[in-house]
This record gives structure tokens, C-alpha cells and sequence, in this order.
């Protein structure tokens, strides 16, 4: 497989290219002192020479010796609330001379487009489209836009004191479930493709052959985030470990601590809980059903006829 470069003052035209296929690109950019997910339109948009400084509890941004376009790790945001949004109408109800009709909304707007999506991030993706997509109700809202989605992943060339990816086998490299992925160098950024769309994609841009020496830094930048992992975690067996102590103390100590705000759950890029409100207009006419997200947290989460089904935090 032949792998490009696409050199840094080039960057713009990959931008181009996918706004101009009709895509609402969202990358990392700076808001509020933190590196957030947004919508973009230029590379000045991005972090350029800044990096972030991760530790339990903390988050600061710094300025980088070089001008990286992605020399970060990962922010505070994650991509689920673009393919899983934050609120959806999923049903609408119209009074008729005939009765009630019933429409579900269909996506309207433009595609996304994600730029700078880490490995880590494509795993948790996975795990929304295993809950999605692949049990045996598929999601509508969720079905049409991850399919339309483009997603350009970067590859990690650095680590946070806080990850620990290669203990779950999900990073730092980018193996799957992208169109481009991208490693970035000084001279620019080697790109291979993970699909036909990305493929076609690629040809389009103005792009040439990487050398062995590039091919060599890339390698060595990726092989630079993993020595960089401080964190290591024994996954052997973990799951039986866990379902064999759900009356261990341990749960009962962070119970004490939890003010179940929901903070956790809400930031979680593989958390999927949601509740279901109606609401009609005082007409009586018409009538929608709105899905938005809510945690396992929320002591009403579980709340049924009778009572809760889970009465404190632990």
C-alpha cells in the first residue's frame, strides 16, 4: 500500500476538500482554555503549538517549543454528542380530521466530517455502534448519521500521565474505522487511507509519495507515545473480576465521595443512557416525543411505578 505525505502548508486543502463535499467538519480547537471539538473551517482554527498537561483532576493548556497542529492528547469533549446528540425530537404526533399521524424526523443538514479523531476515540465509537447499531433495535438518529460520517484519525505521537491505551489494545496507532489517518511530522503528515471514501479522498489532494525516512519518523513518533505510557493496567480476567465483587468496600469508599452529578456520564465517550419526555402544544395538535441524555446516576433514572429501583449512590 502506498502511503502519501501531505506536506503542513498543504493542510488547508484537505480542509477544502471536505467542506466543499458538502461536510460540517468538526476538529479541535481552542474555547474557554481547554482544546474542544467544534466546527472548523481553516487550519487557524486548530491548537496550533499548544499541548495539553493532563494529571487526576487537573487540565492546562501550555505552549508547545513547535507549531503542531495536533500536539495534544485528547480534551474534554468527546464525539459522541455529534452521532448521538445531546437532544433529538424521535417522534412527532399531528391532530388530523382523520386522527393522529405519526412521523418520525428524518436527518436533515449537512453530514459531519470528523478531523483529529485519536485511537482511543475510534474504540469508544465501536462501542456506541455495537449499542446502536448492532443489537436488535438499530437506532435511526444514530444509523444515519454515522453513516454518513467521514472521520480522519491522527495518530498519537505523545501521552498524558493519564492514559493507559495499550493496556486495552486501543491505541496509541489507529488500526480501524477511519477514512485517513494521519501521523503528523515537521515536514508534514504521512496519511494512509482506511476506506474507498478515503481513498478517493486522498487522490484529490495535493499529496506525494512518503519517503522511507518519513515513513521511519512516523514510526518512530508513534513508538514515542507508547513509551511515553506511564499507566499500566492487567486486564486479564477483569471482567469476571469485577461481577465477582459487587459488594466489595471499594464501591461502598467511592460511593462516599460521589455527589452523583452525572459529570462522569455525560463526558463518557461510550455512556449511552437517555430518558423520554412528551411534550404538546396547548392546542392539543400537535404532540412531540424528545429523547435526551441521562445517567444511571440520577437516583430517578430507575424510578417505576412503586418507587426506585435504586435508592443510593452505591
Amino acid at each position: 500500500m502506498t502511503v502519501s505525505l501531505l506536506e503542513t502548508h498543504q493542510l488547508q486543502s484537505l480542509l477544502d476538500a471536505v467542506i466543499g463535499d458538502g461536510f460540517n467538519l468538526i476538529g479541535p480547537t481552542i474555547s474557554q482554555d481547554a482544546i474542544v471539538y467544534d466546527e472548523i473551517q481553516s487550519v487557524t482554527d486548530l491548537p496550533r503549538g499548544w499541548t495539553d498537561v493532563q494529571e487526576p483532576a487537573r487540565y492546562r493548556l501550555e505552549r508547545r517549543p513547535d507549531d503542531a497542529m495536533f500536539g495534544y492528547v485528547v480534551g474534554p469533549h468527546s464525539w459522541k454528542r455529534f452521532l448521538f446528540p445531546p437532544l433529538a425530537t424521535v417522534a412527532t404526533a399531528d391532530r388530523t380530521t382523520s386522527g393522529w399521524v405519526l412521523q418520525t424526523p428524518t436527518e436533515s443538514g449537512r453530514p459531519y466530517a470528523f478531523l483529529g479523531v485519536r485511537a482511543c476515540e475510534l474504540a469508544a465509537i465501536r462501542v456506541q455502534d455495537r449499542v446502536f447499531l448492532e443489537g436488535p433495535y438499530v437506532d435511526p438518529i444514530y444509523k444515519a448519521r454515522r453513516e454518513a460520517c467521514l472521520i480522519i484519525a491522527v495518530n498519537c505521537t505523545q501521552a498524558a500521565s493519564t492514559c493507559f491505551c495499550t493496556s486495552m489494545n486501543t491505541g496509541p496507532r489507529c488500526s480501524s474505522g477511519f477514512d485517513l489517518a494521519m501521523t503528523e511530522l515537521p515536514v508534514g503528515f504521512v496519511v494512509e487511507a482506511g476506506s474507498d471514501r478515503g481513498r478517493q479522498l486522498l487522490s484529490r489532494l495535493p499529496t506525494r509519495t512518503a519517503t522511507e525516512q518519513e515513513l521511519c519518523d512516523a514510526e518512530a513518533a508513534r513508538h514515542q507515545a507508547v513509551q511515553g505510557i506511564e499507566r499500566q493496567l492487567d486486564t486479564t480476567g477483569i471482567r469476571d473480576l469485577l461481577l465477582g465483587n459487587l459488594d466489595h468496600p471499594r464501591w461502598s469508599e467511592v460511593a462516599t465521595r460521589c455527589l452523583s452529578c452525572t459529570n462522569c456520564t455525560m463526558v463518557c465517550p461510550t455512556c449511552f443512557c437517555s430518558s423520554v419526555n412528551e411534550v404538546s402544544d396547548l392546542q392539543g395538535e400537535h404532540a412531540e416525543r424528545h429523547r435526551q441524555w441521562d445517567s444511571c446516576f440520577n437516583l430517578d433514572f430507575s424510578y417505576m411505578n412503586g418507587g426506585l429501583v435504586r435508592s443510593d449512590v452505591r
